[in-house]
């Protein structure tokens, strides 16, 4: 038996695990006995370092373990269901509760021993824990031993911790020495790193605290190093091997577009010009990154450099996210482009059959030089007589294949991806980590800060009177939503209601509704009438996140915003204020909102820095919540954290790039295990090298 059939051999055929548990460790991504092997626990507990229940002091993170003395169901006076726990160890006891928890009451019998983790909290003066993270520990267990070194795993419902630990350990015993080394020996050397039998053994039961960390900190390590890796040959690919067409401007279009545009670039949008037409005019293809803060102006750098390609003789193509963008993209500087001699077209799901086939057309005879649209554009039946350029805005909203779609629609072009969506510098590192970044870093002149207000339900009727103020000063107001009909599970409020209730409130008012169920027609038609300011009052989901322009909307109402994550709520924000005026966001809150919430909405309220807001996203809610790294076609990263192993990354990333520069093809014999590893790890995931 081979190493690569070995561990390649589906986990429910290893002794102990059959058909049920099987299907709980699917759950937890594991198919396979080296995924078992390689589920590394998230973190260690050592009960030597652990605090007596009479030491709890509230505000702090602490690990207890203690046995559970008594347990009761109730309900709060709002009707939420709390289970109430009182555990106690040698020297004394303290109340323990989790809401929404129905299933502990039969899980956390008396006697049973906890090992719970999480902030101490105070109540009536005595420190406790408020659904704190926990474990069941076995009586008799070495996990119950005095100084055990304790793994805490990533786990599922139905499966226990030490069930998995003796899984792992028949794991081990019957294919460990299958397990091959990935890393090259100068690595190990450099960073003091453990082999790699001896570190699964000391990951999953190790001496010692330190050997533990140890073993974890190599495959954080290694899970970057090859991430980078892809990122390294990908860059490699599209700036060295893909010969793409020069295209250097001649002004002809670029100099009569910006004398028309009556305003100056901002610095920043002069330098990232400068960085696109480099690339576009180099032997290599762009594959480029524009970031930039709500209102910075992206579109208008991108549009110059579709029209660079389109000076060369070539086509260019912007696609959005959404129809509502699109055809704002199209509207909005169709007028710009009109004296230009370049014909623009919208390609959208709702262009109509006669009008699609004559766009078709002009795009496979090259008459059509630019197009914007959405999905639409990667269809079977569009097809390019010289595609150079494809623009990617709001590029997360797309998954991988989407965009090769579009590039493969052309003869290696160039490729410039946009977001609005403020990404730091670590977590760019993973996911954008093959395409060079450019940043505009400047508002055009005249953009204010928009002001955001908390304000409860209870000052409803001020908030109201304050539309109605800047709705008589000629002013357009966004109200936003959560959801778009009412639900017996979520009590929130609606679209379509809030839609009837702002009616019933402002009788002499129009009032539009916008949600993602309408068809694309009927969006349009309300959107169109909010721009010519048919509209006063505008009720919508988030359809209207991303890129929407209604330069006179000055007011944004948002319900629930708690059910926002903050870069969603500084996309929203940024819808307004886009004029020059002064702008106001209300965040409708049901009270004064406490804990990990209340913070949140606060530092949103706090500042209007897209980079700021974005790192306290991922601080709160983690990277994968944030950026999945699935949409760009990346492996998801299972052990290591791109915030908390920053430093890592950093290394891991220079290691790699100095590799493929060192050994573009991986083919020196001290770097067949690398090679080996990657061609296992990511078989056929070829997309991965392939897809900037």
């Amino acid at each position: 038996m081979t190493g690569r059939q070995g561990l390649d051999t589906p986990v429910q055929f290893l002794k102990g695990v059959g058909p049920k548990r099987s299907k709980l460790l699917a759950k937890l991504g594991i198919t396979t006995i080296r995924e078992l092997l390689f589920h590394v626990p998230r973190r260690y507990v050592d009960r030597s370092r652990t605090l007596a229940v009479r030491d709890l002091k509230p505000g702090e993170d602490v690990t207890v373990f203690a046995r559970v003395v008594t347990g009761t169901t109730r309900r709060t006076r709002n009707f939420r269901k709390m289970f109430s726990c009182i555990v106690r160890d040698e020297t004394g006891m303290t109340e323990v509760v989790w809401f929404n928890r129905p299933d502990l009451e039969k899980r956390l019998k008396p006697g049973q021993e906890l090992m719970l983790s999480g902030k101490v909290t105070s109540y009536r003066g005595r420190a406790g824990f408020t659904n704190p993270g926990f474990e069941l520990v076995k009586p008799g267990s070495e996990a119950s031993g005095h100084n055990a070194v304790i793994p805490v795993y990533p786990m599922t419902e139905g499966l226990s911790a030490w069930s998995l630990r003796r899984i792992i350990r028949a794991a081990l015993d019957t294919h460990g020495e299958l397990v091959e080394e990935s890393l090259p020996p100068e690595v190990l050397d450099q960073y003091r790193l453990p082999p790699v039998r001896r570190a699964l053994e000391d990951v999953h039961f190790p001496r010692e605290y330190d050997a533990a960390l140890r073993a974890r900190a190599r495959f954080v390590y290694e899970e970057l190093f090859f991430l980078e890796l892809v990122l390294a040959l990908r860059h490699r690919r599209n700036s060295v091997l893909e010969k793409g067409e020069r295209h250097r401007g001649t002004g002809q279009l670029t100099g009569p577009f910006r004398q028309g545009l009556g305003f100056k670039y901002t610095g920043a949008q002069a330098r990232v010009i400068a960085e696109m037409r480099g690339d576009m005019a180099g032997p290599g293809c762009m594959s480029r990154l524009l970031q930039g803060d709500v209102g910075s102006g992206k579109t208008v750098v991108a549009v110059e450099a579709m029209l660079v390609a389109c000076e060369s003789g070539a086509q260019a193509v912007m696609m959005a996210p959404t129809e509502i963008l699109a055809v704002q993209h199209y509207r909005g500087w169709s007028g710009a482009l009109a004296g230009l001699e370049v014909e623009a077209r919208l390609l959208t799901g709702s262009t109509r059959k006669p009008e699609r086939r004559e766009i078709l057309a002009g795009l496979e005879s090259g008459d059509v030089k630019m197009v914007f649209g959405t999905h639409a554009l990667i269809e079977s039946d569009v097809r390019f007589e010289r595609l150079g350029l494809v623009v990617v805005d709001e590029q997360h909203r797309f998954g991988v294949m989407q965009r090769a779609a579009l590039m493969n629609k052309g003869w290696y072009p160039d490729v410039l991806v946009m977001t609005a969506t403020p990404i730091p510098r670590t977590l760019a590192m993973t996911v954008y980590g093959d395409l060079d970044v450019s940043v505009l870093d400047e508002k055009p002149p005249g953009r204010k800060d928009v002001v955001t207000r908390l304000v409860p339900e209870a000052k409803r009727p001020k908030v109201y009177g304050y539309v109605e103020e800047r709705v008589s000063a000629g002013e357009q107001v966004f109200v936003v939503c959560p959801v778009i009909e009412e639900s017996e599970k979520l009590e929130l409020k609606s679209a379509t209601a809030t839609f009837d209730r702002i009616r019933a409130a402002f009788p002499g008012r129009n009032v539009g509704l916008v949600h993602g169920r309408m068809k694309g027609d009927e969006r349009e038609e309300a959107m169109s009438r909010f721009r010519a300011r048919d509209l006063d009052i505008l009720v919508s989901t988030t359809v209207i996140e991303v890129g929407v322009d209604i330069p006179n909307a000055s007011v944004m109402v948002i319900e629930h915003p708690e059910r926002f994550g903050l870069a969603q709520l500084h996309q929203l924000r940024g819808r307004i204020g886009r004029g020059g005026q002064r702008a106001v966001c209300v965040l409708m809150v049901p009270r004064d909102p406490v804990g990990e919430t209340g913070e949140r909405l606060r530092f949103f309220a706090s500042t209007t820095d897209g980079f700021r807001l974005a790192e306290k996203d991922i601080e709160l809610r983690g990277p994968g919540e944030i950026l999945g790294t699935r949409q760009h076609g990346l492996p998801d990263l299972r052990i290591a954290d791109v915030i908390r192993d920053s430093d890592d990354l950093r290394r891991a990333r220079r290691d790699a790039f100095r590799l493929v520069e060192l050994d573009p093809g991986l083919e020196r014999p001290e770097n067949e295990a690398v090679r080996k590893t990657l061609t296992e790890r990511y078989r056929g995931r070829a997309e991965l090298f392939d897809v900037g």
